[in-house]
């Protein structure tokens, strides 16, 4: 496999070491100073890095699938010595040890594709340059984009990219998609899907800011790493790793996964929403970075009972 780069900037940085500073104050009240940052989705360790040089007392548990972002995360956090520990797992799968570490003072999770991710083309999750249809994760296990499209009758595709693309024309898409036949083949890669469902818009609307792919390709993303499937769990299941007080953040990038974050943050009667309105980006990180437009932080706090 190529080496994928993580050498990006976390996206929302400022916001999520502001809304997190209160974790001062939790670890304080400890005797020993100490408590767990639980980062779900640690990519290249951006994010981690900055709350653990911003907090002494915190000790880190990153979890990622992909093995080329722990090996980024890994060099990136090699000055915070055995303050940082990282555990390949996809955070549906994970359980906190109960015993031998301070408790969880905090968990947050940036999902979606990291920028890496995106730029090299053979991991398959872009349209803007050819790649074999893979979108996975975790590159060593599980059905690849091609290997969905192939197998799914075309009724079933074209609810797939309806439900999570949000896409109106996902049945003449899924149409033109089946007609070509099997997918993963020389030729039948991410820039021929691209081409596929651009042709099934208008000639105007081909040519405006968003690709007319975006969501097809994100329906794909979602469905091959089940993405709702494992916030879902996420959500669940958060809130009972937390001390009482503790903080759950989560970065979301479309309305399928923060209408999940703000449901379960309203209505858990074990957390107490922070932040009332997600935060967003500045108009300087937007021009800076235009992927984290459409980036929004929800914070939650444990209730103390």
């Amino acid at each position: 496999m190529p080496e994928t780069v993580f050498d990006h900037v976390p996206v929302l940085a400022e916001q999520v070491l502001a809304s997190l500073a209160e974790l001062s104050g939790l670890l304080a009240l400890r005797s020993d100073g100490e408590g767990v940052l639980l980062d779900c989705t640690l990519g290249g360790g951006g994010h981690s890095a900055l709350l653990l040089e911003a907090h002494p007392g915190l000790r880190l548990i990153g979890l990622d699938q992909d093995p080329s972002a722990r090996l980024a995360a890994a060099d990136r956090l090699a000055p915070f010595g055995d303050r940082a520990t990282i555990v390949a797992s996809n955070f549906a799968d994970y359980t906190p040890p109960g015993s031998g570490l301070p408790p969880v003072v905090a968990v947050m999770a940036d999902l979606g594709v990291s920028s890496p991710q995106l730029d090299v083309a053979e991991r398959g999750f872009s349209f803007r340059a050819d790649g074999p249809l893979d979108m996975r994760m975790n590159p060593e296990r599980g059905e690849t984009a091609a290997e969905l499209i192939t197998r799914l009758e075309e009724s079933e595709l074209a609810d797939l990219i309806y439900a999570y693309g949000e896409e109106r024309l996902s049945r003449r898409i899924a149409r033109k998609i089946k007609e070509l036949g099997p997918w993963g083949g020389p030729g039948k890669g991410t820039a021929e899907l691209a081409y596929v469902v651009a042709g099934c818009y208008p000639p105007k609307a081909r040519r405006g800011r968003i690709h007319p792919a975006t969501r097809s390709f994100q329906a794909l993303r979602i469905a091959v790493n089940n993405e709702l499937g494992v916030l879902d769990q996420l959500l669940q299941r958060a809130p009972d790793w937390l001390v009482p007080g503790g903080l759950f953040g989560v970065i979301s990038f479309h309305s399928l996964e923060d209408r999940r974050v703000k449901t379960a943050f309203v209505s858990d009667e074990r957390l107490q929403r922070v932040t009332r309105k997600p935060l967003v980006a500045t108009e300087a990180e937007e021009e800076a970075n235009p992927r984290s437009r459409s980036a929004k932080w929800r914070v939650a706090r444990r209730r103390e009972s």
